[in-house]
């Protein structure tokens, strides 16, 4: 599968950080119902490498299900095991040099521009603009000037008002943690979390200018 083409296609990555992986598990459930089939589980989620090996089980392999904050060549060979299909970092650590030496496809947290190519540099599969609000869908615009062919996913308080213009900026794919989650991480309505994620797919998916 070609996670790029698939994360450009899907446009939503869910970023998942709860209080517990049968939590996360509840939340993945209600997310992929609602239409998000990209997902991201946090390893700052309790049992994170649980929550995902049960899901990977659950779903087939066109739900992609990755690990999120993979700092440590630990995390990323537990994770592995467990199935993830991808590896996200908040920035070039020493577990994202792990995911690309086990094959693992990365997407490698960065900021400036000599982050952005030093990721690539590494091996990143795409890099994650991170955190994207402190400068906004303008400046992932201006990054792409000089690297027009950097696949960059946008992540750090996206919304649904926000994420189509990071879309429109260029980003290929965005990252939604807490805006999307809200109080569904800590177990608060799942019904909610229904009617936000299928806020943020008809946000991405109206026509831009």
């Amino acid at each position: 599968m070609d996670l790029l083409a698939e994360l450009r296609h899907r446009k939503v990555l869910a970023i998942i950080r709860t209080d517990s992986p049968d939590r996360a598990l509840e939340c993945i459930h209600t997310l992929v119902d609602a239409g998000i089939t990209a997902l991201e589980v946090s390893l700052t989620t309790p049992g994170g490498a649980d929550a995902i090996a049960k899901a990977r089980s659950e779903y087939d392999p066109s739900i992609l299900i990755g690990a999120g904050t993979v700092i440590t060549p630990a995390q990323a060979d537990e994770v592995a095991a467990a199935g993830a299909g991808f590896a996200v970092t908040p920035a070039i650590t020493r577990g994202a040099h792990r995911s690309v030496e086990l094959g693992l496809p990365l997407l490698c947290g960065a900021l400036t521009p000599t982050e952005v190519v030093a990721a690539l540099d590494l091996g990143a599969t795409a890099v994650k603009i991170f955190p994207a609000k402190v400068y906004g869908p303008s400046y992932l615009r201006e990054l792409r000037a000089p690297l027009p062919d950097a696949p960059l996913i946008a992540v750090g308080g996206v919304d649904a008002k926000t994420a189509p213009e990071y879309l429109a900026a260029g980003a290929l794919a965005v990252g939604v943690a807490s805006p999307l989650l809200g109080d569904a991480a800590t177990g608060g309505s799942q019904s909610e979390l229904a009617a936000r994620a299928k806020t943020f797919l008809a946000a991405v998916d109206a026509p831009r200018p």
